[in-house]
């Protein structure tokens, strides 16, 4: 199993070239519509939804709970979607959700500015001021909404694998290189333990949709981290009682070998609902 995360800028043909590639290499092609059917069927409304999707949260926001449900909702459908088997996966932040994963190819897709004008107008059918503000908005959005969750740089180099210009590349030469990069970095090994990871990732979530969803235990910040089944748990509660609860729920998990709990207890801690 191979993943290859797509990040773009606006009007750097990211849709179009993930749609390409994912045809040539017989991948399941993973974008918006698809990630957000999947928060919608885990019971994440569309209006928080469209709150956060690939934009910076206001002040009040990042410190709500509703942020971290977000986040958690993101998290289990991306890695759901991963487990599925090969597949292409746009935007959302999927290559700070699945970095250092063995197997997956992380790319950014980028376009000189003149370029973009002159796509957004023709998008948008709308004049050069005006697709100005669109891109500007566009690109405060997306690198506002990958510093708040995942504390990473959009464009920063560092966080992908591949970047391209699509100024004058075309999409099917772009999913070319993209498929060439692939074929020369995963191998049957990686292959192996990008599965064996991802199975991780998802007991992580299924643990943390229990004790948030399921058993309702307010862990705020709560986070998992999971190596062949053994559980750490990672949060602030205002009590000791309500981490031993978690300790508890998080056992109830099928698949869960053991936990171990880095919870930290501040009293009289609250978030913003």
């Amino acid at each position: 199993m191979a993943i290859v995360t797509v990040s773009r800028e606006l009007a750097a043909l990211g849709d179009e070239t993930a749609q390409e590639l994912a045809d040539i290499l017989h991948y399941r092609l993973v974008d918006k519509k698809c990630l957000e059917e999947r928060m919608k069927n885990l019971g994440l409304t569309e209006q928080k939804i469209q709150k956060y999707d690939e934009r910076k949260p206001s002040f009040w926001s990042s410190l709500s709970q509703d942020r971290d449900n977000y986040l958690h909702y993101l998290k289990t459908a991306v890695f759901s979607e991963a487990g599925q088997g090969s597949c292409v996966i746009i935007g959302r932040g999927c290559n700070a959700l699945l970095r250092n994963i063995p197997g997956v190819l992380s790319v950014f897709l980028a376009a000189h500015l003149e370029i973009r004008l002159e796509r957004v107008k023709s998008y948008f059918h709308c004049d050069k001021r005006r697709a100005r503000q669109i891109i500007d908005q566009s690109d405060r959005d997306r690198a506002g909404f990958h510093q708040s969750f995942f504390e990473i740089s959009w464009k920063g180099l560092e966080n992908y694998h591949l970047t391209l210009n699509t100024s004058l590349l075309h999409p099917e030469l772009c999913a070319s290189l993209i498929k060439t990069a692939l074929e020369q970095t995963i191998t049957e090994e990686t292959e192996t333990a990008n599965t064996l990871r991802i199975k991780d990732l998802i007991l992580g979530q299924q643990v943390v949709h229990h004790l948030l969803c399921e058993k309702a235990i307010p862990i705020h910040f709560l986070e998992t981290s999971v190596q062949s089944g053994s559980v750490t748990l990672y949060g602030v509660v205002n009590s000791r009682p309500l981490a031993e609860a978690a300790i508890r729920s998080a056992k109830e998990v099928p698949a869960v070998c053991s936990v171990t709990s880095e919870i930290q207890v501040v009293q009289e801690y609250s978030v913003v609902p």
